[in-house]
């Protein structure tokens, strides 16, 4: 086996929450490897487009604004981005947050349901979206991003956030069965602490920095340690026989 990575070029590729972080990285190393990319984000977009040709000189992109707590967005970005890339090859369903950190006392049934619309449910209908094209041209690859709180439960106020990733990862295995008779896989990758703007917003550096030292690499992830994995999983070349897997991205946390 030769590894060629031209196979990505012309690719019809969707990246949601793309504005930052693990998206980000991913759908610019997606745009220098050839292929059609369609952005997403919501809140973070002002400057999205600059930033984006920093880092590539390919114009084949569009940036789509949508809130993806929002069902009719979520199904409105779809059939947006299907329509203009005519067509779909790979979906990264990267859309999601925290959105705070609540306790089980305090937490209000609206809050709830924002963590599960924006991490859950759009994935699952994002998925949706995309697999009536796939199964129509008899392919497709869809890679989740999950987290390592999907296993461990998360922190202190980080719970329901931790259900509906595990949500993810679930549906990341439970849609196999679906999937695989339309030469559809669908895999997942579950990061460890990545030093990105969600752990700005939602640990502090004390935290982090203890989180660190019970990491046996010594060093938190960054977004571009998550790009190479979304790559391996996006190949047909070098995964071609994968589907149902969740890839741990950690540094070796579990062995902690």
């Amino acid at each position: 086996m030769t590894l060629d990575f031209s196979e990505f070029k012309n690719k019809k590729i969707i990246v949601t929450g793309s504005s930052t972080g693990i998206g980000y990285e991913t759908g610019v190393e997606f745009l220098n490897l050839g292929a059609n990319v369609i952005f997403h984000g919501n809140k973070s977009i002002a400057d999205l487009e600059a930033r984006i040709k920093t880092k590539s000189q390919s114009k084949n992109f569009k940036i789509f604004k949508s809130d993806f707590t929002n069902l009719s967005q979520v199904d409105n970005f779809m059939n947006n981005a299907i329509n203009y890339l005519n067509g779909l090859d790979i979906l990264v369903n990267n859309a999601g947050t925290m959105v705070g950190r609540y306790q089980l006392e305090t937490i209000s049934e609206k809050d709830f349901l924002k963590i599960f619309d924006l991490n859950a449910k759009s994935a699952y209908f994002a998925t949706k979206s995309a697999c009536t094209i796939f199964k129509k041209q008899n392919y497709g690859n869809i890679i989740n991003v999950s987290t390592i709180s999907a296993r461990t439960g998360g922190s202190a106020g980080s719970s329901v956030y931790a259900a509906s990733k595990a949500f993810v990862s679930g549906i990341t295995r439970s849609l196999v069965s679906e999937l695989s008779p339309y030469n559809i896989r669908i895999n997942a990758i579950s990061p460890g602490t990545i030093t990105t703007k969600f752990h700005e917003q939602y640990s502090s550096p004390e935290k982090l920095e203890a989180t660190r030292l019970k990491i046996p690499m010594k060093r938190l992830g960054t977004a571009e340690d998550c790009v190479g994995p979304i790559i391996f999983l996006s190949s047909q070349t070098m995964s071609g026989y994968i589907t149902g897997q969740i890839l741990e991205v950690n540094g070796g946390q579990f062995i902690s």
